[in-house]
């Protein structure tokens, strides 16, 4: 059974396209006409108006102690069999297909780098979520700093934050509102989804990734920062510097969502053992 609970206001928005033609990238994340554009904008409305500092801190308390479900990385992998994601407009096929495609993708570029590769099929398993009951708009699309006034470059900004109570309080509605100046991304409260989740979930498992790792899974749909070029008023150094390991992961995130899927049987060995080295057994999500 596909789960879709309510509008999200993460992925593109895919226009009619030939299946048998490449993608064109100007195609993707096209947020200004599409079938699916409706549901996209619903999903990023909701987001907009509810995810508060508030919001965000009671889902960190809700989930932080990872007592969701006890399973193996493989198991949440085949659990996104069950979504579709909302809130993005590229995509109308499992989620399952998407992490083998991205990874491989990856694999392809980088072959020398197999924790790349690992990243690739782990970056969207906190959309486990929505199998647990979260509606889609706290849980996919893109991501934003809560705690200041949204930037330019968050989709829909001009026509989605009317009613998010944060942006009437003085604390929260300036451009740096609750942080310091270069405070670091670490020290920022990111709205709550999938890329928050995961990240929390492998520091509290101890994967053994480098930092690479970890940031490409916290950051990546933090598009007002890795595209759109917003935020730096809140970036370290550190920030800056991983910021290119999150661009080159996007590349293959966005551009490797395509109808030819995958053989996942083939596939499955070889990342069994990566998840053997780098996340290994029975996971705490």
């Amino acid at each position: 059974m596909k789960v879709a609970v309510g509008p999200d206001p993460s992925l593109v928005y895919r226009p009619d396209v030939d299946p048998e033609a490449a993608k064109d990238k100007g195609s993707f994340r096209n947020y200004t006409s599409g079938p699916l554009l409706d549901r996209v904008f619903a999903t990023y409305k909701l987001m907009h108006t509810q995810q508060t500092v508030d919001f965000v801190r009671k889902k960190h308390t809700q989930f932080g102690g990872f007592s969701y479900k006890k399973m193996t990385v493989l198991e949440a992998v085949a659990m996104l069999d069950g979504l579709v994601d909302e809130s993005d407009p590229d995509v109308d096929f499992p989620n399952s297909f998407h992490a083998f495609q991205t990874a491989e993708g990856i694999r392809k570029a980088h072959p020398d780098k197999d924790w790349f590769h690992l990243v690739g099929l782990l970056h969207d398993l906190g959309k486990v979520l929505v199998l647990a009951g979260e509606p889609q708009w706290a849980v996919v699309g893109d991501t934003f700093p809560v705690g200041c006034r949204p930037q330019a470059s968050v989709v829909f900004c001009d026509s989605t934050f009317q009613d998010n109570p944060d942006l009437q309080d003085p604390r929260y509605s300036t451009e740096l509102g609750m942080y310091q100046p270069y405070c670091g991304l670490e020290n920022v409260l990111m709205s709550w989804g999938h890329d928050e989740y995961m990240y929390q979930m492998m520091k509290f498992n101890k994967f053994s990734l480098p930092p690479e790792a970890f940031y490409m899974i916290r950051f990546h749909s933090f598009y007002p920062w890795h595209t759109g070029g917003d935020y730096r008023q809140l970036c370290s150094e550190q920030d800056l510097a991983m910021l290119p390991w999150v661009q080159e992961f996007n590349k293959f995130d966005l551009y490797t969502k395509c109808p030819d899927l995958p053989d996942v049987d083939e596939l499955r060995p070889y990342y069994q053992g990566l998840i053997d080295k780098y996340c290994p057994g029975v996971l705490s999500w």
